[in-house]
């Protein structure tokens, strides 16, 4: 046997494989604890690290609608939810979101200006009481008789718009950005405080509307347009203002009209866009690209969405409406090809105007009835005929 000799006599082999041993452990044992402490110092150092913190953007939204008006609580329950699920794939940014309705900032003919303004950075425009500063936006208004169907008319308007430069070179000029389209109707309908039974009935009456629908009424002998708006007509008939309406059957619903006007006139006189999702341009330029894209993208989806909405109750208005007590007639086919005819040709006169002011009016409207007839929609009036 090997012997060796150590400090306090000769050491055999195994005194020397027992003392390998121990220090091999004892450097083992004190490694693995190097490594443990580094990895909680790692561990403690990277919890401690900053962490980029999302960034949180503030939106103002008016409107001078009630929440109970369907495209409000659409974008209330449809566009906000959708927007934040968007930008939360990300995670980079998130939405403080402000509503303000119901005539708290701006009352409803006050929406344009209040977001031209800044009073609110994104806005539901009601174009009809804009004529003079939003001129294209009339397009589905002076081509009645041609489509019932919200769905076809928002998307053809929403297409004409990202086509032709005029409907976002109007908002631009009132320092707003343009979105989507909004259709909240499948038609307008006449109602009525009296009993009718056809056209000749509103003859003489004076009746409630808002921009150019009222230009239906020429082509009824001695029919007076009274201007209003949603929210006015209930009182405006209780009062005895004005004979009749022309509004569609889930706003007679929701507001109640079978109490004033128990009679309906279902003349079918078309979809109408009268809703434009814009922001304002300073805040506009303010966004990332990012939200700029989701916001976008959901303006869409929300115009599709409102318009469905809108069909579906179509119907169920209609039937909610006989039972609170309306009567509804329905107007011939023969009735309401002599009313377009009688009309004077409201479409040729707008392209006009667009066509004076630089702009394709003529084009504009061909393309759009073009569209509608592509979605399986011709009216009983060629407005593209002198």
């Amino acid at each position: 046997m090997n012997k060796k000799n150590g400090p306090d006599g000769p050491l055999i082999w195994e005194d020397i494989t027992m003392l390998n041993w121990t220090r091999r452990g004892l450097i083992g044992a004190a490694l693995t604890t190097m490594a443990a402490t580094m990895t909680a110092t790692m561990t403690m150092t990277m919890t401690t690290l900053p962490v980029v913190a999302q960034e949180r953007i503030s939106a103002v939204v008016i409107d001078g609608y009630p929440a109970r008006a369907l495209w409000v609580r659409e974008f209330t329950g449809f566009f906000i939810p959708e927007v934040n699920r968007r930008l939360a794939e990300t995670g980079t940014y998130a939405m403080d979101w402000q509503e303000n309705y119901g005539g708290s900032i701006v009352k409803p003919r006050g929406v344009l200006e209040g977001v031209q303004l800044g009073l609110g950075d994104i806005g539901i425009v009601t174009t009809i009481f804009h004529s003079s500063k939003l001129p294209s936006q009339g397009l589905a208004a002076v081509t009645p008789f041609v489509s019932s169907d919200a769905r076809a008319v928002a998307k053809a308007i929403d297409e004409i718009a990202r086509e032709f430069p005029a409907m976002q070179n109007e908002f631009a000029a009132q320092n707003q950005v343009y979105l989507a389209t909004g259709v909240v109707l499948d038609t307008y309908q006449v109602f009525s405080t009296t009993e009718v039974s056809g056209i000749a009935d509103l003859q003489g009456k004076k009746i409630a509307g808002a921009g150019l629908n009222l230009r239906y009424l020429e082509g009824i002998d001695g029919a007076a347009g009274v201007r209003g708006g949603l929210t006015d007509y209930y009182n405006m008939m209780q009062t005895g203002l004005v004979d009749a309406t022309l509004t569609w059957p889930e706003a007679a619903s929701t507001f109640k009209f079978a109490e004033v006007a128990p009679y309906m006139l279902r003349a079918d006189l078309g979809a109408v866009n009268t809703k434009t999702v814009t922001v304002n341009k300073d805040y506009w330029d303010g966004l990332p690209d990012e939200v700029k894209d989701v916001l976008r993208a959901v303006a869409i989806d929300y115009r599709d969405h409102v318009a469905g909405i809108a069909m579906d109750l179509a119907a169920q208005s209609e039937a909610a409406y006989v039972s609170a007590g309306g009567t509804i007639v329905d107007v011939s086919a023969e009735d309401r090809a002599a009313w377009a005819a009688a009309m004077p040709n409201i479409a040729q006169e707008w392209a006009k105007t667009l066509n004076d002011a630089g702009e394709d009016g003529s084009g504009m409207l061909a393309a759009y009835l073009g569209k509608l007839q592509d979605a399986g929609f011709t009216g009983v009036r060629d407005w593209t005929m002198e």
